[in-house]
Formats: C-alpha cells, sequence, structure tokens
C-alpha cells in the first residue's frame, strides 16, 4: 500500500474510528493501520483501562507490535481495578490524548467496542460529572428490569436514552436523570463533534461464535481464573469484581462457591456471545442515527489497499 496517498485521501478526517463487536480482530486490524500511517492508537474499551485486569478485558497487548515495531496506545492501565471509571472520564481524556496526537501531526485512530464511549466523542455529547447517589442504589437495587425501565421512562427529556441494557446501567440511567435538574453546577464536559472515518469490522455470526467459544477456552488456560483470584486477594471484594461484568463476575461466583466451573463457563460463554450481539445493536443504532459506517469483511482486513480503494472520501 502507498501510505503517501493514503494519507492526502484521509487529510479531511480529523480521527479514524475502527469498531467492531468482540472477537471481530478490530484491535488488530487497528494496529496494522496505525503501523501504516505512522499513527498512535486510543482505546475506546470501558474495561481496558483498568491495571491488573488484562487477560479478561483481552488487552492481548502483543497485537501492538507490528513487525518488531512498537505502536503507541493510549487509555489501557490508566487506572486502579475498583475505581469507577465512566464515558465523562472517558470523553475528558481522549481529548486530552486526541490533542497531544494531532500536535505531532498524526491523524489518531479510535480503536473499540464500547459504542457508549465512541459516539460520546464522535458526537460531542455534553456530560454532566454525575456522582455515585448510594441511598438512590440502595432503594432501587431490587427492583426488576422492568421496574427499572419505567422509572426511567418517567422523566421527560431522558439524557441517556440507549445505554440500559443491565440493571446496573439502568440504575445508572436513574441516578443520572435525578441529578440533572439538581446539579448544574457541577463540571460538564462540553467538545465539538469530530469528523472521523468509521470503519466497522463485520463477522459473520457463526464464525464470531466460534471465536468467541474458542478465545474463552484459551484465555482461561492462560490464567484468567488466577487473575481474577488475584484481584480478589489484593485488591477487589466481590461484589466490586461482579460489577465489571462478563470474565469478572462468572468467575468471581465461581470462586466463591455460588456457580460450578461447568455452570461459570456455560454462563459465561451466554453472556459474551450476548454482549456481542448488543455491540452489533449498539452499532446498527449509530448508523439510524446519521453516522456513516464503512463495513468491512473480517477476511479482508489484511488488505489495506483494497480496503481503502472502496471507501469513497
Amino acid at each position: 500500500m502507498q501510505s503517501t496517498n493514503l494519507k492526502v485521501e484521509l487529510q479531511e478526517y480529523e480521527l479514524i474510528t475502527v469498531l467492531g463487536p468482540t472477537a471481530s480482530g478490530k484491535t488488530a486490524f487497528a494496529t496494522r493501520l496505525a503501523n501504516e500511517l505512522n499513527s498512535e492508537i486510543i482505546s475506546a474499551d470501558s474495561r481496558q483501562v483498568y491495571r491488573n485486569m488484562t487477560i479478561g478485558t483481552g488487552k492481548d497487548l502483543d497485537n501492538y507490535i507490528i513487525e518488531g515495531k512498537f505502536i503507541p496506545y493510549h487509555l489501557i492501565d490508566i487506572c486502579q481495578a475498583g475505581e469507577k471509571y465512566n464515558v465523562f472520564r472517558f470523553q475528558h481524556d481522549f481529548h486530552e490524548i486526541f490533542t497531544k496526537i494531532k500536535k505531532k501531526g498524526k491523524l489518531p485512530i479510535l480503536c473499540g467496542g464500547t459504542g457508549l464511549y465512541i459516539e460520546s466523542v464522535l458526537k460531542g455529547y455534553k456530560l454532566l460529572d454525575v456522582p455515585e447517589n448510594l441511598i438512590l442504589r440502595s432503594n432501587l437495587k431490587d427492583k426488576s428490569v422492568d421496574e427499572l425501565k419505567k422509572i426511567l421512562k418517567s422523566y421527560k427529556n431522558l439524557h441517556n436514552q440507549t445505554d440500559t441494557d443491565s440493571v446496573r446501567k439502568i440504575i445508572r440511567a436513574i441516578e443520572i436523570e435525578t441529578c440533572y435538574p439538581t446539579q448544574k453546577n457541577n463540571p460538564i464536559n462540553s467538545y465539538s463533534s469530530i469528523k472521523s472515518l468509521i470503519i466497522g469490522v463485520n463477522i459473520d455470526r457463526e464464525l464470531r461464535r466460534n471465536r468467541i467459544s474458542l478465545r474463552l477456552k484459551k484465555r482461561l488456560e492462560e490464567g484468567m481464573i488466577e487473575e481474577v483470584k488475584n484481584l480478589l486477594e489484593t485488591e477487589l471484594s466481590p461484589d466490586q469484581l461482579i460489577y465489571y461484568g462478563l470474565e469478572y463476575k462468572y468467575i468471581t461466583l465461581y470462586l466463591i462457591g455460588q456457580l460450578s466451573y461447568s455452570e461459570m463457563y456455560q454462563q459465561l460463554e451466554i453472556a459474551i456471545h450476548q454482549y456481542a450481539k448488543r455491540q452489533m445493536t449498539w452499532f446498527r443504532g449509530m448508523e439510524r442515527r446519521g453516522f456513516k459506517i464503512h463495513w468491512i469483511d473480517v477476511y479482508e482486513m489484511n488488505h489495506l489497499n483494497e480496503i481503502f480503494n472502496r471507501i469513497h472520501f
């Protein structure tokens, strides 16, 4: 590929965004692209920000070495496990890194699967720094998903209309809506939208399922249970780890005796498949909300030249 020509074609963009569901190979694609463009990657993953949560969050740091060259990455391993990182903090941290990379004369690459994080910076969400409301959380913790959604819908002008696929997220959305009328003096993130070329990695559903299953087996063999056990012994309580969901939730439940190994494995595998499906639902929703996503097939990720020849700049 002639990277000089590509750089000319990309001049109208401020950012390249690479998105896709878990196990699609988006990070490997983004790092190859970064190598070609002499660029740097900003991670858009809500869990990879945490230190000592490596196998379970799929950091796959080997992907950031291309032909012996290290590809700089950002917003990975930036805070301690147990901290409450959120979209407000991500948006601030992203813009800080984004500005630094642009000042180097490089075109940053945003890569990840957390749709809310990606959309917050591309669209320039105005976000309020909403603190935790422990009393509210205590009052809502025993309510069902349907009950919580009914409460959320009672607010006339929702500030968080989409990120409601779990009890924890619905409670957080209610927390935000409760806070907005009374906390307008809190810090607010206010950034402009960003013109980004958005590339989505499309993977066949059955291939995605196979990859997820194989990857889960591999990560368990590589010590994912030991990683969770170490976090329980040194840093976090079971409730804190369960908060992070997926691998950390189900392995914690196994380690504290609430699930057998086979129950843990089966329920976790199902949960990851469901998560990938929710990711794709979010990305399709982005298209309905006006974002142009250039979808590429997982099998053509090694052919950068052909991919960009198909994209109309």
